[in-house]
């Protein structure tokens, strides 16, 4: 692992995660290029404001459920060539209903140049403590569609609240959110804005 890099269960203890690209369950179908653990990684300054989010969320009721983190170059490329490969349908219903697999990048869903590279961006959500069941958010992680928007219609009032209610807890934390992806959100000041690693987590 690269020197600032830690997996974040370690520095934020008491933060659930499962780290969807290391296992079937995603959009590729498969596991991803350099997803050798189910851990999820980020540099120090990430799992520091994740902590503070843990214990704001913990204030109301809330605990935090991580899917991603820090993501590897080497993931991203993988994407890349999935989103080239003639449709099979398998993953269609549910991550990318109403567009083509090769939209997914022109449409802002998976970029190029990922913030999750950088080490600084995380995809998560919220559940409830005293049961362990997710917050409704009106819409799985990874649902590339507008109804994963901010703001997007045809969500209940709870759904509502729910997004709102992680969104405000992120933002008072120093990250911000991503228009077009409910769960995603990047550290304000990451500390390595403009550098895409490539190492593998094991």
């Amino acid at each position: 692992m690269k020197e600032d890099f830690v997996f974040v269960d370690e520095l934020a203890p008491g933060i659930r995660w499962d780290a969807k690209y290391a296992t079937w369950d995603n959009f590729t179908g498969k596991p991803v290029d350099g997803y050798q653990a189910n851990r999820i990684v980020g540099t120090r300054a990430l799992c520091t404001a994740l902590e503070r989010a843990r214990e704001k969320a913990e204030s109301i009721g809330f605990g935090l459920l991580l899917w991603d983190g820090y993501r590897p170059q080497r993931a991203v490329d993988c994407f890349l060539r999935w989103s080239e490969q003639p449709e099979d349908g398998r993953t269609k219903p549910r991550h990318y209903p109403n567009i083509a697999r090769a939209e997914i990048f022109e449409m802002g869903y998976v970029a190029a140049r990922s913030g999750h590279s950088r080490g600084g961006t995380v995809d998560l959500t919220l559940y409830v403590l005293a049961t362990g069941e997710l917050a409704p958010m009106g819409g799985d992680h990874d649902r590339m569609d507008s109804i994963s928007h901010h703001g997007a219609k045809g969500i209940t009032h709870a759904e509502a609240r729910s997004r709102q209610c992680l969104r405000s807890i992120m933002e008072t934390c120093g990250f911000s959110a991503y228009d077009c992806e409910w769960w995603h959100y990047t550290l304000k000041d990451e500390p390595y804005p403009d550098t895409y690693f490539d190492f593998p987590i094991t």
